[in-house]
């Protein structure tokens, strides 16, 4: 197959009652991209991913933490971050997010 296509991507992913799930889309040697659902107040600790990570707010609201830096996020945000940066998410709302791993990318 030369492509991947996703006709619904809200229907890829429940939102859960509690914490967060997650389903990879696509994956190969220099992408991975992960769509999430979160709970409403569930939560990704701070922390570093070796590689470049892209993440697409598709549904709800949620704070980011980027580093030192703090930000609302609602959908349409979209947020790419180097390597070895602290980042951690947590939903305000129910949140459907997707993330880019640029694995070809790494340090």
């Amino acid at each position: 197959m030369n492509y991947v296509a996703v006709p619904n991507l809200h229907a890829e992913t429940p939102i859960p009652e509690k914490g967060t799930h997650s389903h990879t889309l696509f994956s190969d040697d220099h992408l991975k991209i992960i769509l999430f659902g979160f709970a409403p107040g569930a939560e990704l600790k701070a922390h570093t991913a070796p590689m470049p990570v892209t993440i697409m707010i598709l549904e709800g609201e949620a704070t980011l933490t980027l580093g030192e830096d703090h930000m609302d996020a609602v959908p349409g945000t979209l947020v790419h971050m180097p390597p070895q940066l602290s980042h951690g998410i947590q939903a305000k709302t129910p949140l459907r997010m997707l993330l880019y791993m640029h694995k070809s990318a790494k340090i």
